[in-house]
């Protein structure tokens, strides 16, 4: 008898239906599972056989196939240990037939006990547009399986509840639609940060247009301090962005169980000895990489020139196309990386030079030596270069309250808004993403502004790249004043941040 279990798998980060076929013929007993199988789908035999019995059913004694279809798509992971047990009961006549549109997924313990798995976000969204009705998954990952909606998802703690389910005994109670909490934990505020006004001019406008951001300054300046207060400027997350970048998450198995929903945008920090896969993503099960990870937030790179070459260079792609390609042997796979980066880095080797104390040691060719351990088409992708210069005693004092988050939040949600009646219809969300052909359109200069730009152009040596970044800028800080039209002061100011000679110290 072939019993069929609609199951789920996952291809990189998206979900797929898979079909548990099980097959019990006579001949010497047997347990085989085909269809590309990894070692531990293969495992799953003994974690089977043992919940079989450990839950009270006859384990069948006679010659077992299940195959995992499509059995031309590699099967990784333990998800499939629930339908290979469910489609063996139902083989054996120990269940009856199984209810129509509902599908299994999850690991078993040798007790019959269910262990939660990763990939559920993307895998229930699957299962939805598969036309699947009812989702059995562990009771650890119900609450995320429900932010899929237009499913009934059935929390399984043990085989013994689900087994008396699907006989009719007793019922498992569907989950509830999980809800985010107001009980999260406030986001580092931009109040706690003394001075430095021209820096939190500098976020507040790389908030405001999703622009990139590079700061430079020495030691205890505050880099790292202000980089991680740019998500408390940065408007919340979507609804779509939100299980777009949680399905990632979830995949990475990074997913909080109680909290399987990212209601906030995410910061990731990685060490500079981070390789170029765990930037850009793959590895033997190609998974997301920090950039991904990082997608609709922000990626911090402290201490850049100490991060090794090949790892930089894989970033220039994604920032381009807001994606990331990995191919390897075991596949090619595209990955989601719209993320705002942002990186720190001192002005020398020793880190004090320019600072009051004269401390440096660095000679103007150490200083070169260092910076040329950044590429030239690296910096001319980030938008901002930005001097932290030390801060002075009397800010120290706190003689003045800083401005906190929420004033410059709301500043660049009304940015934001402009920009998003503006780009109506086009798909893009900010100043960040403009395309070449909207540039001309989008950041139309007065004859001031062209005389400025064209002065600028030829005096910096801009790249046409570098030219159209410093116009997105430009734009940023004439929505961020309310003005339709950008003015020579606006495209001025955007100009400054695209002063390289701060890299020289």
């Amino acid at each position: 008898m072939v019993v069929s279990v609609r199951s789920l798998g996952l291809s990189g980060i998206a979900g797929y239906e898979v079909s548990a076929e099980c097959f019990l013929s006579g001949g010497l007993p047997a347990f085989d599972v085909v269809g590309l199988p990894d070692a531990a789908v293969r495992e799953a035999r003994e974690r089977v056989r043992a919940a079989v019995k450990n839950c009270g059913a006859k384990f069948p004694v006679s010659r077992i196939t299940v195959n995992l279809a499509p059995a031309s798509q590699k099967k990784e992971g333990t998800v499939y240990d629930l339908p290979i047990f469910v489609g063996i009961l139902a083989a054996s006549g120990e269940i009856p037939r199984l209810p129509d549109g509902a599908a299994f997924l999850g690991e078993l313990s040798l007790t019959g006990a269910l262990r939660g798995v990763s990939g559920v976000l993307p895998m229930a969204l699957a299962a939805r547009t598969a036309g699947i009705r009812e989702l059995f998954v562990p009771a650890e990952n119900a609450a995320e399986a429900t932010l899929a909606g237009g499913l009934t998802v059935y929390p399984v703690s043990d085989v013994n509840a689900l087994v008396a389910h699907l006989k009719g005994l007793s019922h498992l109670a569907p989950a509830s639609a999980w809800v985010p909490q107001e009980t999260e934990t406030d986001l580092p505020d931009l109040r706690d940060v003394v001075g430095q006004e021209n820096v939190k001019r500098a976020l507040e406008v790389a908030a405001a247009g999703g622009h990139n951001l590079l700061l430079i300054g020495s030691p205890g300046s505050g880099k790292s301090m202000l980089a991680k207060r740019l998500p408390s400027i940065l408007p919340d997350l979507t609804r779509n962005e939100a299980l777009e970048v949680s399905g990632i998450w979830s995949v990475a198995g990074l997913a909080d169980p109680k909290h399987p929903l990212l209601t906030r945008r995410p910061f990731r920090s990685p060490h500079h000895t981070a390789s170029a896969a765990a930037l850009s993503g793959g590895g033997p099960m190609l998974r997301p990489g920090e950039i991904s990870l990082a997608h609709n937030g922000v990626l911090f790179l402290d201490e850049l020139p100490e991060f090794h070459r090949d790892v930089l260079e894989a970033m220039r792609q994604p920032l381009e196309d807001g994606e990331a390609t990995v191919a390897r042997a075991g596949g090619t796979l595209r990955l989601p990386a719209r993320f705002q980066l942002v990186c720190a880095m001192n002005p020398c080797r020793c880190g004090w030079r320019g600072h009051p104390s004269g401390k440096c040691t660095c000679s103007d060719r150490d200083v070169a030596k260092y910076v040329q351990k950044i590429s030239g088409p690296l910096l001319d992708r980030i938008d901002l270069y930005v001097n932290v210069p030390s801060v002075e005693y009397e800010a120290l004092r706190r003689r003045r309250a800083p401005e906190d988050s929420a004033a410059v939040k709301a500043r660049v949600e009304a940015a934001r808004a402009i920009q998003k009646a503006r780009l109506t219809g086009t798909g893009l969300i900010c100043n960040a993403a403009l395309p070449p052909s909207m540039i001309g359109e989008v950041c139309r200069l007065d004859a001031a502004g062209e005389k400025l730009m064209k002065t600028a152009f030829e005096r910096m040596g801009l790249t046409a790249r570098s030219h159209d970044r410093v116009l997105r800028v430009a734009r940023t800080i004439a929505d961020l004043d309310d003005s339709p039209q950008i003015e020579a002061f606006h495209l001025a100011e955007a100009i400054q941040y695209r002063n390289a000679d701060i890299l020289k110290g």
